[in-house]
C-alpha cells in the first residue's frame, strides 16, 4: 500500500531496514535483532538496525560475533522509533559511545522542489550491467570512505541486493565521460527511499547532488510513490530543507 502521510514512519523505517539488509551478503537477519554484514571492512556497510524489546542480551552477541568478523572495524549501532525505547539508554549503560546523530527527512514527492539546474550538465543513466555498477561502486567509495582494495567486494555486496532490478535502481552522473555523482532509489514499504547521493569531492559545489536526488524522484514518482523518505548527512541536511524535506524522526548512532 502506498504511503500518503509523512509523518507515517513506519514504512519509511521498513525501507531503510530493506535497504541496509540487503548489503548483508554474508550475515543477515530482520528479527528479533536486525543486522547486516557485507564482507566490506567499513562501519557504515555492517550494523545493527534494530532490537526488539527483551532481545538486548541477544544483540550484544550479535556486536560481538561483528567485531569479531570484522578484525576491530567499529560496528555501528543504529536506534530509531522502531527499536525498543530504552535501547539508547541500554547501550549507555553498556559502555557505548554515541557517535552522531542522524534525521530522518520526509516529502510528498509532488512538494519537493524543482530548482535550478546545475552549473555544468550532468548525463545521467540508468545503472543496468555489472560494468556500470562497478564503476558506480567505484564513483561512490571516495565518499563513503570505501578503499581501492574493498571496491571489488563492495561490488559483490551490490551486485547481491535481492532488491537490484526491480525496486532497487541506481544512477549515475558523468561529466566529460566519467562518473561524479551518484544515488540510488529504494521502492519498498509503501514509500521511496533515496540512498548513495554522493558527488566527487572534486566536483562539489554545481547542485549535482540535488540533481541526482530529482533524478531519484522522478523515478519514484513514476512508479506511483508519493512520500520519499532519507537520511541525512551533516551536509547534506540544509539542502534537503531547502528542496522542502522535514524532519519525522531521528537515528542516533552509537559504537563500542
Amino acid at each position: 500500500m502506498t504511503v500518503d502521510d509523512i509523518h507515517d514512519i513506519s514504512g519509511q523505517l521498513a525501507n531503510f531496514r530493506a535497504y541496509y539488509l540487503g548489503y548483508g551478503c554474508v550475515d543477515r537477519s530482520d528479527d528479533p535483532v536486525a543486522y547486516f554484514r557485507s564482507g566490506v571492512a567499513n562501519p557504515a556497510l555492517n550494523g545493527i538496525l534494530r532490537v526488539r524489546p527483551g532481545h538486548f542480551a541477544e544483540a550484544m552477541t550479535v556486536r560481538l560475533d561483528l567485531a569479531s568478523a570484522l578484525g576491530g572495524v567499529p560496528v555501528l549501532w543504529w536506534t530509531a522509533p522502531d527499536s525498543y525505547p530504552d535501547l539508547a539508554a541500554d547501550l549507555t549503560r553498556d559502555g557505548a559511545i554515541e557517535v552522531g546523530t542522524m534525521p530522518v527527512m520526509a516529502a510528498r514527492i509532488a512538494d519537493v522542489a524543482g530548482g535550478r539546474a546545475g552549473r555544468r550538465a550532468l548525463t545521467i543513466d540508468v545503472v543496468d550491467n555489472p560494468g556500470a555498477l562497478y564503476e558506480w561502486v567505484r564513483a561512490y567509495a571516495v565518499s563513503l570512505g570505501v578503499s581501492e582494495a574493498d571496491v571489488p567486494a563492495a561490488a559483490l555486496m551490490e551486485s547481491k541486493h535481492p532488491e537490484s532490478g526491480d525496486r532497487l535502481v541506481r544512477f549515475s552522473g558523468r561529466l566529460d565521460g566519467q562518473i561524479v555523482a551518484t544515488s540510488a532509489v529504494l521502492l519498498s514499504g509503501g514509500v521511496a527511499g533515496i540512498y548513495a547521493v554522493t558527488t566527487h569531492p572534486a566536483c562539489r559545489g554545481h547542485g549535482f547532488g540535488a540533481e541526482m536526488t530529482r533524478v531519484a524522484l522522478g523515478e519514484a514518482s513514476r512508479r506511483g510513490m508519493r512520500v520519499v523518505t532519507l537520511q541525512a548527512t551533516g551536509d547534506g541536511e540544509g539542502l534537503y530543507r531547502r528542496m522542502g524535506f522535514t524532519t519525522v524522526g531521528e537515528h542516533r548512532i552509537f559504537s563500542f
